[in-house]
């Protein structure tokens, strides 16, 4: 059968071997705007792994326009280090081109040296809390020759094609927007005169590049801003950047400040395909889905279902480099797929860092954390089958030791297996079905329900032990916590206790909320069930709505601290606890438990007592390291490294950097 995935396209007169496109995602990389070895050795990597098309960026136009994190595109100078990049993509087999934009109101002036960031009208970011200057139309004519310069030097550089950036928030979709434009001439008003300088844009840069130079622009499908371009304005857009001469749309969701999720794992795969299929039925030049796709299947459906001609892989890339090959290959069960969680990729960005990966520890690290060949084999032995210890298996493996795998249960996954257990976190669960199958294909030696004790140090004799013996849940000394009706978390996330109708959750953090989301839907109707209620026209649309978020239980959660869910990533915070009030949790802040009663929980805020009424009472205040083996280990010599929960409590994150780089480092 013909995979529709592997099979070539042509975008004006360039051949791509696959539709497997990879966007442009800022990584945070470059040295103050030029090209560095660890972004050529990032994007290497993906070029190798298979991809059919690699666009890299976004690249700066101006200097008002990004950052010196981002790869420069404004001066000449950067000309060299462009040409180095495009040559490593295509030397590894992948077409390149840059993506080029403007960040207009996005910018924030402390990554301009406290210049003033721009935009079509002076209205503040939501983003950055700052008012931007409004352009001038001398301001606007030289934004758009720094695109055709820009583009030039793309050109020059030796990259396949160029992409422009009309969405996203961003300047181009600042002057489409109603919401941020408010100009009286030329450039705002009506839908012609706000769609003028992304056309204008383009004009410029076909100009520059010229007829048979591959130009493609990145889209909104919708931008999910109230009082923003609509989703026929932008397929009217489409049309018109068609007819400019654009060669092909890879098509995006929402602004930086939607409130609608994009990237995260509560995001259905797949599910901003509807937006490419709009378009597409629009326009006759490719077009390319992007947002949560992450599995070949789903990929090759959405191709052979019209939904678009190609399929953008980003963070899925970040994840597996070599998805592609292994897909090509028939080897789909042993991609790893990104689990959308945004810890390592999205919230570095925020904390100023480089791009990394939960699953992937090697991403951004391509040249520094390679596994070569131990100079002499070990006997190495893991204890514990979590996150970190397959982590450590698979790492000490790749580097030639013989590794065995002890795991006191009969499942591989540890914590994994809770952190899937809530609505819209199974990827968890996948993860840990991708790294069990790593842990297959390293060779390691998996022995379940086994007891690691003195006699079998002594017999098996290992080179080298590591201890990823992981973590339990805290039991706080609160009076009447040891009653029948109070249980852990952890036993409500892996359904081994039944609750009543009215429960309450100690502990407002990240297993706290996830605990008190999956109760909150008890009840409610899947996506199956409304699906089916909508399209038969069995209830009104707005009741639909309250039999989705309203489920039967009554759920409060209680929190010492004066904010809940600190310990998220802050991709997922603000999506979380959007949940929390839609699902109509209760919340107490800056609360304190003072007894649990068979019928309530007593807790005291700001100096008064309260009694909140409880069937269940469920604990989730925390996890503690659970490491009943080091000092037996230390006292029989062997080297030893102790990691993941076993060391201190962490994020899912630490743990598989943690037992990479123990793995990594033995011998």
């Amino acid at each position: 059968m013909i995979d529709p995935l592997f099979q070539p396209i042509t975008i004006n007169g360039m051949e791509v071997k696959n539709r497997i496109f990879m966007p442009a995602m800022h990584l945070n990389m470059a040295g103050n705007y030029a090209v560095s070895d660890r972004l050529v050795d990032f994007y290497v990597e993906r070029a190798r792994g298979g991809a059919g098309m690699i666009t890299v960026g976004y690249a700066t136009v101006d200097e008002l326009s990004g950052n010196p994190g981002n790869i420069g595109a404004h001066k000449d100078i950067y000309i060299p280090g462009l040409t180095r990049l495009a040559s490593a993509i295509r030397d590894n087999g992948a077409r390149s081109s840059v993506q080029l934009n403007h960040a207009g109101r996005y910018n924030h002036s402390m990554l301009t040296g406290g210049r003033q960031p721009v935009a079509p009208s002076a209205i503040a970011s939501r983003l950055t809390r700052e008012t931007p200057h409004e352009l001038d139309i001398s301001e606007i004519e030289e934004i758009i020759s720094c695109f055709a310069r820009a583009a030039g030097r793309v050109k020059e550089a030796r990259f396949d094609a160029v992409e422009i950036l009309s969405g996203t928030g961003y300047l181009i979709s600042e002057f489409l927007s109603p919401l941020t434009n408010k100009r009286e001439d030329r450039y705002g008003g009506d839908f012609d005169n706000r769609s003028r300088f992304g056309l204008e844009v383009i004009a410029a840069v076909r100009a520059v590049v010229g007829a048979d130079y591959p130009l493609v622009v990145r889209m909104n499908g919708n931008e999910f801003m109230k009082g923003g371009s609509t989703r026929a304005e932008l397929q009217e857009y489409a049309e018109r950047l068609e007819a400019a001469g654009v060669d092909a749309l890879c098509i995006n969701v929402g602004w930086h400040e939607a409130q609608v999720p994009q990237i995260v794992t509560e995001v259905p795969r797949g599910v901003f395909g509807y937006l490419a299929r709009g378009i597409r039925e629009r326009v006759s030049i490719p077009v390319i889905a992007s947002h949560r796709i992450n599995d070949p299947e789903l990929a090759r459906e959405m191709i052979a279902d019209g939904i678009c001609d190609m399929v953008a892989l980003g963070r899925a890339l970040i994840a597996d480099p070599f998805f592609p090959e292994k897909a090509r290959t028939g080897h789909d069960a042993d991609i790893v797929h990104c689990v959308a969680c945004g810890q390592g990729c999205f919230d570095n960005l925020f904390k100023m860092k480089a791009v990394e990966c939960l699953c992937n520890p090697r991403a951004g690290y391509e040249g520094a954390r390679t596994l070569t060949k131990a100079e002499t084999p070990l006997n190495v032995t893991v204890i514990g089958g979590g996150a970190a210890g397959m982590s450590a298996a698979i790492a000490a493996a790749g580097r030639g030791h013989r590794v065995t795998l002890h795991e006191a249960g009969d499942q591989l996954g540890g914590q994994l297996l809770l952190a899937g257990a809530p609505p819209g976190r199974d990827e968890f669960l996948e993860l840990a079905v991708d790294l069990e199958r790593q842990v297959e294909l390293s060779g390691t030696t998996v022995i379940f329900n086994s007891t690691v004790d003195e006699q079998f140090l002594k017999e098996s004799a290992p080179d080298a032990v590591i201890l990823a013996t992981g973590g339990t849940p805290i039991a706080p000394q609160i009076p009447g916590a040891r009653q029948p009706h109070v249980v852990q978390a952890w036993d409500v996330l892996t359904e081994n206790v039944v609750t009543g109708r009215r429960v309450v959750i100690i502990g407002g953090g990240a297993v706290g909320i996830e605990t008190a989301l999956l109760l909150a839907e008890k009840g409610t109707l899947s996506g199956e069930a409304l699906k089916f209620l909508l399209v038969h026209g069995a209830e009104y649309i707005e009741d639909l709505y309250g039999l989705a978020t309203h489920g039967s239980k009554e759920v409060t959660v209680i929190e010492m601290l004066e904010e809940l869910g600190k310990n998220f990533g802050k991709s997922t915070r603000w999506g979380m606890m959007q949940d929390v009030e839609r699902y109509g949790v209760a919340t107490r802040t800056a609360a304190r438990v003072v007894e649990i009663t068979d019928a309530y929980v007593m807790i005291e805020c700001d100096g008064s007592i309260e009694e909140i009424p409880a069937d269940t009472v469920v604990l989730a205040v925390g996890t503690k390291a659970h490491n009943p083996l080091q000092e037996l280990v230390a006292t029989s010599g062997i080297p030893f490294r102790v990691i993941g929960d076993a060391q201190k409590p962490a994020m899912v994150y630490d743990a598989i950097h943690q037992g990479f780089n123990a793995g990594r480092e033995i011998g």
